[in-house]
């Protein structure tokens, strides 16, 4: 049973796409937009995913896999969170893109996407926290470049 509610948001970056690029994939660096999550990845297609951390006082162990890998344009997983309230099933795994399309001469629109979402409650958690993932990926990566 797939799930058509879906979460996006988009950010136009001032930034070299690689700059972004290594936003998005250096544990460093995701730890400080993604609540403090520790990743653990090689980023190759096929290879598992593992997101660790603590959400408000609650211990979490996310995992899944890394889906496609277009260096410097469209990186998307599939994850499962320990907090969903759902069984470790494929069918209850998200899928989470982000995309990088050239703008302009300066300017990457960056675009997260996540689909496969289980309610309109994890929908609405997910839309409320983006802008602030996104401003912090944007203000990481503009100060990288």
């Amino acid at each position: 049973m797939s799930s058509d509610l879906k979460a996006s948001s988009s950010i136009l970056i001032e930034a070299a796409a690689s700059a972004i690029w290594e936003t998005i994939t250096q544990p460093e660096k995701i730890k400080l937009f993604l609540y403090g999550t520790d990743t653990e990845t090689d980023w190759k297609v096929g290879s598992p995913i593992k997101f660790t951390g603590n959400y408000n006082g609650t211990e979490y162990h996310d995992k899944g896999n890394v889906l496609e890998n277009e260096t410097n344009k469209l990186l998307k997983y599939n994850y499962w969170s320990s907090m969903s309230g759902t069984e470790d099933k494929l069918e209850n795994y998200f899928i989470v893109s982000y995309m990088l399309e050239k703008e302009d001469e300066n300017s990457i629109r960056f675009t997260w996407l996540q689909t496969n979402m289980a309610s309109e409650k994890s929908v609405e958690h997910t839309e409320k926290g983006l802008p602030m993932m996104l401003a912090e990926i944007k203000r990481i990566s503009e100060e990288k470049s």
